[in-house]
């Protein structure tokens, strides 16, 4: 497979760090090839704006970027991303949990390379989403440090489950765009890792990225599959049993 790896992290000798280089030693110990987008290291613009389109007199700043990616006037870090993205068979992302989400520059790449007419469609574009699209058969995961301890992050924890903080990832930025969502790889009370606990981290991590093609995506309920109406709304009776909030909109 090609696997392309976006990374944030302003400390190359932290946690993160260190399971992005395990990561990648895997991958391609397994005969995959890699590639690495290291935000911080390329000083990676996080502010999307109407320098990123050129000569576009579109108001509408979402159509704006349609009409530069479809006119070739996208900037070249831009298109260089969109260029990875087309080429990979994978994505992983790997960052850490900063204030219930990723940090300020990844959200920056996603804000800046998933365009729209390239990965979303608006204003008559006519690019499916949600299980569709450009993107579609494409895997992808999150490698996430979580610096609280995994009973915080539950169904009766402080600060919510895990699943739901990272909803807006998966599904509304991963799934959106037509990926097959894998289940997060995340490390828990990162803040108290020592050395051999690292080991069994790695050991983990290593494990499942031998396992990358083969493992099962989240049954996320496709846009066309039929459960929802024409508002996109869940159809009565669609729901597994007992399932509330964000599980709604996976499939039993």
């Amino acid at each position: 497979m090609n696997v392309l790896i976006v990374y944030a992290h302003p400390k190359p000798d932290s946690l993160t760090g260190a399971l992005k280089d395990v990561a990648v030693r895997q991958l391609r110990a397994d005969g995959h090839d890699v590639r690495v987008t290291d935000l911080y290291a390329m000083g990676w613009k996080a502010a999307a704006d109407t320098e990123d389109f050129g000569a576009v007199e579109e108001a509408n700043f979402m159509l704006a970027s349609g009409v530069a990616y479809r006119d070739g006037t996208l900037s070249p870090d831009i298109r260089a991303e969109q260029e990875k993205l087309l080429w990979a068979d994978a994505v992983v992302l790997h960052f850490p949990l900063w204030w219930f989400g990723m940090p300020a520059i990844m959200k920056g790449w996603v804000d800046r390379v998933l365009t729209c007419g390239f990965a979303y469609g608006a204003g008559g574009e006519a690019v499916p989403r949600y299980g569709a699209g450009v993107l579609a058969g494409r895997r992808a995961m999150l490698v996430v440090a979580v610096g609280g301890k995994q009973p915080s992050y539950s169904d009766r924890g402080i600060n919510g489950p895990v699943e739901d903080l990272l909803f807006p990832i998966h599904h509304g930025i991963l799934y959106y765009t037509g990926m097959d969502v894998l289940r997060p790889f995340l490390v828990h009370d990162t803040i108290r890792l020592d050395s051999p606990r690292f080991g069994d981290v790695a050991l983990d991590l290593r494990q499942r990225m031998s396992e990358l093609a083969r493992l099962e995506p989240i049954r996320y309920r496709p846009q066309a599959g039929g459960d929802y109406d024409r508002s996109l709304r869940l159809e009565p009776g669609r729901e597994a049993r007992g399932a509330t909030g964000f599980g709604l909109h996976v499939a039993s």
